[in-house]
């Protein structure tokens, strides 16, 4: 974030709202590079945006607009400077479809309210798709006004890349070229004339008052209609059950024959070759975060979509007209390293974080709804001390502060007896998430080294991952 981001969205704020901002809290990064901050006053709150790509910028703001004047649900914009790459929009809360998927799932078991959620998702898209693409000006499309051949290219070379060479699968890379060029050939004759999302999954659908709303299409274009289906549908970290994909799927086709005449069968085998490309995207992807860029996460997500694979791989009836690509592919739903590359998933992660009150308590990024939030204020603060003014709570001179203080002993001692009841609940259990925050003045003496120890404390004792956050001195490293 540039140095003046802060002011200039608190200046667009309350402009907008009329009312003074209170409080400006940057919420957890995502999938992309943008950065989103929740700005509250007394009755009002919006979202601030930061985005150093003015391109893509201008494809939100212009896309939401028109879809906006079309009747969809997406925000409403209150203000821009684009000269800034900032812009303020709707707040709609924290609730993805994701999240709350993962919070009224039990195990394998899909809810009919889940199922009648994406339903309605999906006739919403229907409307994107026919509705949307009316009147849309493809001029503000970026990088591309259409998923056309080229577009097609990038996100195999992408996979390829990305996925297969840094996952060490071989192949042999021009009769694999030869290969994407004949999917390609086969994908382009779907129908290309509708509105193309481009990244229609559940962490881009918001559930606001029991209604999905949506976020994150300035990737738009001009596209097939199989493509935003398969997104959703074939969502690896969503873990929809097959007999579920199918009567979504159904369910889709149905809705779509009431607006639109197609042809089902044909439609139906165009739309097995975009779950494979989309299958492929998102696995360059998560080989892009994951190998390349070293974020775990993304790595996570590799298991369920090689389990997606393998159902592909079992029903799709072009597997010989491309052989060299769907041999890469088998060796990929075989490799013993990529099923097992993120066993802890099983394992309960516990996600401790400093942080300043200053900027607000973190949000849990996980779906689980939140943990714990231990206040340190009311410990002796190193930081009143200038020797101290340039520490933090890692610093041997900090530590050695807190050493001599037995109120920071016995509130640690307090948090552990706390903390340790749940960990030993949540791993009999089988949960996967907690999360515990440690809040002071500046995030910087009391609450980092109340981390820091905390941290030491769950993994010598238990069989747990440990994910630390400091977040005013992440921050400050930036």
């Amino acid at each position: 974030m540039e140095k003046n981001t802060k002011l200039l969205l608190i200046d667009m704020f309350e402009k907008w709202a009329g009312e003074e901002a209170r409080s400006f809290i940057m919420l957890p990064p995502s999938g992309s590079y943008r950065e989103y901050y929740r700005i509250s006053g007394r009755e009002k709150s919006a979202m601030g945006v930061y985005n150093s790509d003015q391109k893509e910028n201008i494809a939100f703001i212009e896309f939401s607009n028109h879809f906006r004047q079309q009747g969809l649900s997406v925000p409403m914009i209150y203000g821009q400077d684009l000269n800034h790459n900032v812009y303020l929009q709707e707040d709609l809360g924290d609730i993805t479809l994701y999240a709350f998927l993962q919070g009224i799932r039990k195990g394998n078991d899909f809810p009919e309210d889940l199922t009648a959620f994406y339903k309605k998702t999906l006739k919403s898209l229907i409307r994107f798709q026919i509705d949307g693409n009316d009147g849309l000006d493809y001029d503000n499309c970026y990088p591309r006004k259409a998923f056309d051949k080229q577009s097609m290219l990038w996100d195999l070379h992408y996979f390829k890349y990305y996925f297969l060479k840094l996952a060490r699968i071989p192949f042999d890379e021009q009769l694999l070229e030869d290969d994407y060029h004949h999917l390609i050939k086969f994908l382009m004759e779907a129908d290309q004339d509708y509105f193309l999302y481009r990244d229609f999954q559940s962490r881009n659908v918001m559930v606001v008052d029991d209604e999905p709303w949506f976020i994150d299409y300035q990737g738009g274009r001009k596209g097939a209609l199989q493509y935003d289906v398969a997104s959703l549908l074939f969502d690896a970290k969503a873990d929809i059950p097959n007999e579920v994909r199918k009567e979504l799927f159904d369910f889709y086709i149905d809705e779509l024959s009431k607006v639109k005449t197609i042809d089902k069968d044909l439609f139906k085998k165009h739309y097995y070759g975009y779950v494979l490309i989309r299958i492929m995207q998102a696995m360059g992807a998560y080989g892009f975060r994951g190998f390349y860029e070293k974020k775990e996460h993304f790595l996570k997500s590799i298991p369920y979509a090689i389990e997606n694979l393998k159902y592909l791989l079992s029903i799709i009836d072009f597997k010989e007209k491309m052989p060299t690509l769907f041999a890469a592919l088998t060796n990929v739903t075989e490799s013993e390293e990529l099923i097992n590359i993120s066993q802890d998933k099983e394992m309960l992660t516990v996600r401790v974080t400093s942080f300043s009150y200053k900027r607000g308590i973190p949000v849990d990024i996980s779906g689980n709804g939140g943990g714990f939030v231990f206040d340190c204020r009311a410990i002796h603060n190193p930081g009143r001390y200038p020797e101290y003014a340039d520490k933090t709570g890692k610093d041997e001179e900090v530590i050695a502060f807190f050493g001599k203080e037995p109120e920071m002993a016995a509130f640690l001692n307090d948090v552990y007896s706390i903390v340790d009841k749940s960990v030993e609940k949540y791993i009999a259990r089988g949960f996967k998430h907690l999360m515990v925050n440690f809040g002071c003045t500046g995030g910087q003496h009391r609450s980092v080294f109340s981390a820091e120890q905390l941290s030491a404390h769950l993994l010598n004792k238990y069989k747990v991952k440990v994910e630390l956050k400091h977040v005013e001195q992440d921050m400050k490293r930036k």
